[in-house]
């Protein structure tokens, strides 16, 4: 949008037969930048004289006008109403992002989270004023500890790589009090991780050992085996998997990680596949997050709010950060200073209430059997989408997929259409493309997760599209690939040029000069 950027404007011929005068396109509208819309001396607000004082600021005076837009308050309303409808959200449609699990979030959830008492909760107050929050805090950790059989839960991380966070934290912290700090430097990841496991693990001080996988998009249990070693002090594994599968012989490598005094990380990003099917905790698991903005349908994206709560074994248990949750004679109540092995805070106060309190009424809502079969309709709808598409797309792996179905590029060899052309045409039909180029041992990935909260018509609509976007580039119709989106507000970048010379900021025009 900013006029000073590189131009991502739809071509006047291109983009409809009747050029309009303002550039609007029906009722969306051409929208300049705000400091664009801006005027000198104009607000929305009469603020009285600011009252002469003594000037403290001293050489932090403020040297020129501090060149915020000037705009009335009926031209902010319109511009960020404007703004907010070329958004694309799960209220508006399937959201099929990949290993993100984008589903619906019950209103009925969001009327509770702004319950006054709740919502109007102050970190601060008193311990005699909050009993019925630190109860639901106690109850839901109580329900994660059922759901994934883990004797102990840590509530304060704040998401998923936050709760990596914490399980390393914790993991370190277990093999310090070993007297094994100094000689366990190696983590292992399977190639197919999430890319914060890889992360979280270096951050930590670990050495990164990556274990490749097999043909059939799981762990290689024998090239694992041949990895371990007295200097390993975890794995870290997601499960179901980034390639949307369950690992098979999970049981295995948690036998064989434990043999030589590892611990084993699990990746809870994909909870939402198994939840009430399977316990982490029977798998052999040590820890593992989970994302209450994924699994129990808290809202998330753009940075947060999200929460990442991590389940304990009960070697990790005495080592879990504060504060806790602890069951008393009179209720629960948080423990802040627990003397013993805690490694300590990871972040101030208590953790997320609002989300605490989504996740809560989803899981009250649904009950156990509820929250089964939400898993299976996930795995269900998945799968149907794989097998509706496996004849004109090409999945990755042979089989039945858990609860988001992999696609590669084979289906585009020789059309001259790339994975980004076909997730670029699939915004001119309505959707939010897919996870594109991920997981990355999939050349020209596309990673679908449907979500049980689609409907079968929605499903089926999706499903129409993809098909006649993969019949389409088979049959030669380059342009409508190459040229995607054409009926998006912007057309696409020129994303090499914008990761290599970004423009970032808007720069106030030069003064026009004068007439001689």
């Amino acid at each position: 949008m900013n006029r000073q950027g590189r131009a991502t404007a739809p071509g006047d011929a291109a983009a409809a037969p009747v050029r309009t005068v303002l550039g609007h396109r029906g009722l969306d509208h051409e929208e300049p930048l705000i400091f664009e819309l801006g005027q000198d001396g104009r607000s929305g607000v009469d603020l009285p004289e600011v009252p002469a004082v003594e000037n403290r600021l001293g050489g932090l005076a403020r040297k020129a006008a501090i060149a915020l837009p000037g705009l009335s308050e009926p031209q902010v309303v319109r511009h960020y109403v404007r703004l907010s409808r070329r958004n694309y959200a799960i209220d508006m449609g399937l959201y099929p992002l990949g290993s993100c699990t984008m589903k619906h979030n019950p209103r009925l959830n969001e009327k509770l989270a702004r319950l006054p008492g709740l919502a109007d909760l102050h970190p601060l107050a008193p311990a005699s004023t909050t009993r019925g929050a630190v109860e639901l805090m106690g109850t839901l950790a109580h329900w994660l500890m059922v759901l994934t059989g883990m004797p102990a839960v840590a509530m304060s991380p704040k998401a998923g790589a936050h709760g990596e966070l914490c399980g390393i934290m914790a993991i370190r912290a277990a093999l310090v009090a070993r007297g094994e700090g100094e000689s366990r430097t190696r983590i292992l990841v399977p190639e197919s991780a999430h890319g914060t496991n890889p992360a979280t693990a270096a951050y930590c001080g670990f050495k990164v050992d990556p274990v490749p996988g097999t043909a059939d998009g799981r762990v290689d249990l024998a090239a694992l085996k041949a990895k371990l070693g007295p200097d390993v002090a975890a794995i870290m594994l997601t499960n179901p998997n980034t390639c949307g599968l369950f690992e098979r012989e999970i049981m295995e490598i948690a036998e064989a990680v434990h043999g030589v005094g590892g611990f084993f990380y699990c990746d809870g990003a994909n909870f939402n596949a198994i939840v009430g099917r399977v316990r982490p905790g029977d798998l052999g698991v040590d820890a593992m997050h989970i994302n209450l903005h994924k699994t129990f349908s808290t809202p998330h994206g753009g940075g947060g709010p999200g929460a990442g709560p991590v389940v304990l074994s009960e070697a990790l248990a005495p080592f879990a950060p504060l504060p806790w949750v602890v069951g008393t004679a009179d209720g629960y109540a948080l423990l802040e200073d627990a003397a013993g092995q805690s490694f300590g805070r990871m972040a101030a106060f208590h953790g997320q209430m609002g989300m605490f309190v989504r996740a809560l009424a989803y899981m009250m809502s649904h009950g156990g059997d509820g929250l089964a079969q939400a898993a299976s309709d996930a795995v269900l709808a998945a799968n149907y989408i794989q097998a509706r598409l496996s004849d004109v797309m090409t999945p990755s792996f042979d089989g039945p997929c858990m609860h988001e179905a992999l696609f590669d590029d084979r289906f585009l060899k020789d059309t001259g259409v790339t994975t980004l052309d076909f997730a670029k045409a699939m915004i001119d039909e309505g959707y939010h493309p897919m996870t594109m180029y991920f997981p990355l041992v999939v050349h020209g990935a596309m990673l679908i997760e449907p979500t049980e909260s689609e409907s079968r018509e929605s499903l089926d609509a999706f499903i129409a599209v993809m098909r006649t976007l993969a019949e389409a580039a088979k049959a030669g119709e380059t342009e409508r690939f190459a040229g995607a989106p054409h009926y998006a507000p912007r057309r696409r970048l020129d994303e090499t040029a914008a990761a290599r010379k970004p423009i970032l900021r808007w720069t106030p025009p030069a003064p026009a000069k004068a007439a001689e």
